[in-house]
């Protein structure tokens, strides 16, 4: 017998669910109860072993407060992500992992703009450092960091 993947859309809409559960702080269990399911069919659908029918995708979008729209689309491209595979180091994995969510909360507590081009700055900074670093030379145009 021959075990069935799920569609890889189905993963993207449920990993999709599971980020905006996580952003609002939601239980699977909460969510589960608005839905009138159990946390177990919360997690078939975060997973992407069960399909989410259009009319529970509505209900879902109706309590997080989003367009369906908001589960096919990926944030760095703002399109529909239809037949996109996406590897474990991607934003959405990133964002809807603890540390992740906790950056990105602390981030929109920071009220001033120029703080927060600031903090984007430095990360880009970091991480050419870094990229250079690994490759074993100091590119000419990399800032030097002093911490």
């Amino acid at each position: 017998m021959i075990k069935k993947t799920p569609n890889p859309i189905d993963v993207f809409v449920g990993s999709r669910v599971r980020l905006r559960r996580l952003m609002v702080g939601m239980s699977q269990e909460a969510l589960a109860d608005r839905l009138g399911v159990t946390f177990q069919q919360v997690q078939k659908y975060e997973k992407g072993t069960n399909r989410i029918s259009a009319s529970r995708l509505q209900a879902i979008s109706d309590v997080f407060r989003v367009p369906p729209s908001f589960f096919f689309q990926d944030e760095d491209s703002a399109v529909p992500a239809a037949g996109v595979m996406h590897e474990t180091g991607d934003v959405s994995t990133f964002v809807s992992s603890k540390e992740g969510l906790d950056l990105n909360r602390a981030f929109l507590k920071i009220e001033d703009a120029g703080v927060r081009k600031s903090i984007i700055a430095l990360a880009t900074a970091l991480s050419k450092a870094s990229a250079t670093t690994e490759a074993g030379e100091r590119a000419d145009n990399a800032p030097e960091l002093r911490i």
